[in-house]
């Protein structure tokens, strides 16, 4: 059917949305350490700007450290400024062998202000995924009104595209959900 490739098109744009929401909650500072915090900081090294976890082994030690540990030992002043200089608001410390980044423990009004930041990531993706119901039902008027398809196939269509919508802010829901939970445990 003409209508299902629509339809298909756009659960992809909402599985999209949902993996852009879990890509940026991982980045989220929530008070315990962990390697996605870092691993997309641009550093200038070499003559270029790559991405840190193309140039150093990232590890966990314990829940409030991060430890940068690059494979070449001449570019660990190029790391500690691009930790610095990411709007991550971390201070990396530099022992000569290795980067760390001491993780600081959450404040209570810092924990709200979060909270407020993952339901308005939330709020994007289910916005996302709003544009992407809208695309559809565009082209099945389109489709309609050229001909190409019957009324009833039409509504046929757009119920099923609304259950993948359904669908879709139901796991945004539960994302948010389980994210506020991490952030407001202590």
């Amino acid at each position: 059917m003409v209508t299902e490739e629509q339809i298909q098109k756009a659960k992809t744009d909402f599985q999209k949305a949902i993996e852009h929401l879990r890509s940026g909650y991982s980045k989220l500072q929530i008070g315990r350490a962990s390697t996605s915090i870092v691993e997309s900081v641009q550093v200038e090294a070499y003559g270029a700007t790559q991405p840190l976890k193309t140039m150093a082994n990232i590890s966990v030690p314990d829940p409030r450290t991060i430890s940068i540990q690059p494979w070449d030992k001449s570019i660990l002043s190029a790391i500690e400024k691009a930790v610095r200089a990411s709007d991550l608001g971390l201070a990396p410390i530099n022992d000569g062998a290795v980067v760390r980044i001491n993780i600081p423990p959450l404040t209570e009004e810092r924990r709200r202000d979060l909270s407020k930041v993952v339901f308005q990531m939330a709020e994007d993706a289910r916005i996302s995924v709003r544009n992407a119901r809208q695309i559809a039902h565009s082209k099945f008027k389109e489709l309609k009104e050229s001909s190409e398809i019957t009324e009833d196939d039409m509504h046929g269509s757009e119920k099923r595209l609304q259950v993948g919508v359904d669908e879709a802010n139901k796991k945004i829901d539960e994302l948010a959900k389980k994210k506020e939970g991490d952030i407001m445990t202590i």
